[in-house]
C-alpha cells in the first residue's frame, strides 16, 4: 500500500487525545472570553476541527491575542524570526500559566 500524504498524516500523535479525555469537552472552553493582550497558548483540539484549527506547526505555540474576528480571535505568533497572524477558534486557545501569575 501506498503511503499517503494527507494533511494531518505526520500530526497523528499530536492530534491524539487519552482515553478518558475522548470525546468533546467542556462547554467552559466555549465561555472563555479572551482580552487583547493576552498570552495564550495554542493546543489543538482533535475533537474541534470544523472551526479555527490551526496547523500542526503552531501546537503546543505561545502567541498575543490581537483581536476578535468573527467566533474566533487573531493571534500573532513568532515563528522563527518571522510573525505571523493566526486566526484561531477559542477551543484551540489556554491561557498562559505565567501570564495568569502576573
Amino acid at each position: 500500500m501506498t503511503l499517503h500524504k494527507g494533511y494531518r498524516n505526520k500530526c497523528r500523535k499530536k492530534h491524539r487525545k487519552k482515553v478518558r479525555e475522548r470525546g468533546l469537552g467542556s462547554i467552559e472552553k466555549h465561555l472563555i472570553e479572551y482580552k487583547i493582550n493576552d498570552k495564550v497558548d495554542i493546543i489543538t483540539d482533535p475533537s474541534q476541527h470544523k472551526r479555527g484549527m490551526p496547523h500542526r506547526r503552531y501546537h503546543g505555540r505561545t502567541g498575543i491575542i490581537i483581536g476578535k474576528r468573527g467566533r474566533c480571535y487573531e493571534v500573532k505568533v513568532k515563528l522563527g524570526k518571522s510573525k505571523k497572524l493566526l486566526i484561531i477558534g477559542k477551543e484551540h486557545l489556554r491561557l498562559n500559566p505565567i501570564s495568569i501569575e502576573e
